[in-house]
């Protein structure tokens, strides 16, 4: 996708660096084949490398793939642990070596406290400059909308997904609007009576879709979330269209109410390849959402703690 034009436009050539772990490179070489294979005219050169400083040297952007999956019997603070050592090395490489407004974008999981991970270990490079994957959360709650009320889904905008890449976040319609026979209406008045029976069930499919698809296939997603990748880093990198917002989980500055220092997924527009964050949702000032909001907020907090960053003073 990327090497279609997809996230970068059809006319910006591109030096794609593919780093993988040394015992990997073999099997690099078949990806490689299969790029040049695509004849893809935006490519200018494909790198595989296992040398972090041959990867990240005068980079644009990063997308930070590969982490250590999830084992049977393992529990979330397991997995942040087995991944702190990969994330923090990352951000090292990315202090040392490449360019100062590097964008990152953390895919592996747990994709928020990677992110942070990464962005404490690279403290010349701005924490703006770095999120987390919760536009594959955003699309998967954008899907279910559609499908719903019987549209595409670039006829649903506005979705909002609060707080972490784990099934603590809360996806909420309250803003989202649909487009059909060119007019815009409210997601909740489209539903109508439907509404109250629809958002309970549509918050825990959106929080649960990648179970769902594991069970399914026996992978974790894959198309899908390459796609919302994609797509993060086309809307940071072009901006986001006048009056619609993604998701994008960043380094909080304290926005409503949410602890600072932690990375949380907010609604934001982009615009000069800056994101802000958008104020006075109403929504997060309903009690039922304020409560699920914080819960997902002490979920990230106990998260870096698990790897000494917290330096807040929230009691859990």
């Amino acid at each position: 996708m990327i090497s279609s034009g997809q996230a970068f436009g059809p006319d910006q050539l591109l030096d794609l660096v593919l780093l993988d772990i040394p015992q990997c490179l073999e099997k690099l070489k078949g990806v490689v084949m299969e790029l040049r294979d695509g004849a893809y005219p935006l490519l200018n050169a494909i790198i595989p490398t296992a040398d972090y400083a041959e990867a990240f040297t005068d980079a644009d952007y990063a997308i930070l793939v590969g982490g250590f999956p999830r084992r049977k019997g393992m529990v979330r603070a397991d997995l942040i642990k087995k991944n702190e050592p990969i994330f923090r090395s990352a951000g090292e490489a990315i202090n040392k070596y490449a360019k100062k407004t590097i964008k990152t974008l953390v895919v592996a999981n747990p994709a928020n406290t990677n992110a942070l991970l990464c962005a404490t270990a690279a403290p010349s490079i701005p924490k703006e400059n770095f999120c987390a994957l919760t536009r594959l959360d955003f699309n998967r709650a954008n899907a279910q909308v559609a499908v719903k009320l019987g549209v595409t889904a670039d006829r649903i905008r506005n979705i909002i997904i609060w707080g972490n890449h784990s099934k603590s976040q809360v996806p909420d319609i309250s803003q989202a609007t649909v487009v059909r026979d060119d007019k815009e209406q409210s997601v909740v008045e489209a539903l109508g009576a439907e509404y109250a029976e629809f958002l309970p069930a549509f918050r825990t499919r959106v929080q649960y879709r990648g179970k769902e698809v594991i069970d399914a296939r026996g992978f974790s997603s894959a198309m899908s979330a390459a796609n919302a990748a994609v797509n993060c880093v086309r809307d940071w990198h072009f901006g986001t269209r006048p009056g619609q917002t993604v998701a994008m989980a960043v380094y909080s500055d304290g926005s409503y109410g949410i602890e600072k220092g932690i990375f949380y997924s907010f609604p934001v527009t982009i615009k000069d390849g800056r994101w802000t964050v958008v104020q006075g949702v109403p929504s997060a000032s309903h009690p039922q959402v304020r409560e699920l909001m914080e819960a997902s907020m002490k979920e990230l907090i106990t998260e870096a703690q698990t790897v000494g960053l917290y330096k807040g003073t929230a009691k859990l």
